[in-house]
């Protein structure tokens, strides 16, 4: 039997989850890290989606992506074989780099919006790799901390922030707030 065909509704934003093959790392150095973001930068050229959290962690990464004009899948599918060329060309390695299909929820409604990102924002404290979701390198939150940050194309840090008042920078505050507890 085939796998039931993913619904993609373009205007609503998705949790992105996926694994690496087995749990394990995704990201075994800064260059690993720094490559997947390079291919983000690539695919948004090709094929526009935005983003408004992600948080890259060793063995998997989170994603709050929306994408209006192809289906998740096909962005997804790319960005991960993309990635998965890059990783096994990097450590020689052949098969699978991620466990299974990526995990794909809709949110769908707005509280859901600001809940998912910050359950995005605060993995690395969770998972006890820092003690303050500002302290972790591989997550948006520090676009979200500093006023004048300028975010990577593909992030619509809006998204988030139109959901607070005040001014850009009103908004930010309040958002980290928020995100801290």
């Amino acid at each position: 039997m085939g796998r039931q065909k993913r619904i993609w509704v373009p205007h609503r934003f998705y949790h992105i989850v996926c694994r690496g093959n087995r749990r394990d790392p995704l990201f075994k150095e800064t260059n690993d890290f720094l490559a997947f973001l390079h291919i983000l930068h690539q695919l948004h050229e090709k094929i526009p989606f935005e983003i408004a959290a992600y948080c890259l962690m060793t063995n998997h990464f989170h994603l709050q992506l929306r994408s209006k004009q192809e289906p998740i899948s096909k962005v997804m599918a790319l960005m991960n074989k993309r990635y998965a060329n890059y990783y096994n060309t990097r450590y020689r390695l052949t098969g699978h780099v991620f466990e299974k299909r990526y995990y794909g929820k809709l949110i769908d409604n707005d509280s859901g919006m600001l809940e998912v990102s910050r359950y995005i924002h605060l993995n690395p404290v969770e998972a006890h790799m820092v003690h303050a979701p500002e302290l972790y390198r591989w997550s948006s939150f520090y676009l979200y901390m500093h006023p004048k940050s300028l975010p990577p194309k593909f992030m619509n840090m809006d998204a988030l922030l139109d959901y607070l008042s005040g001014t850009k920078t009103e908004r930010k505050k309040k958002y980290a707030e928020f995100v801290r507890g």
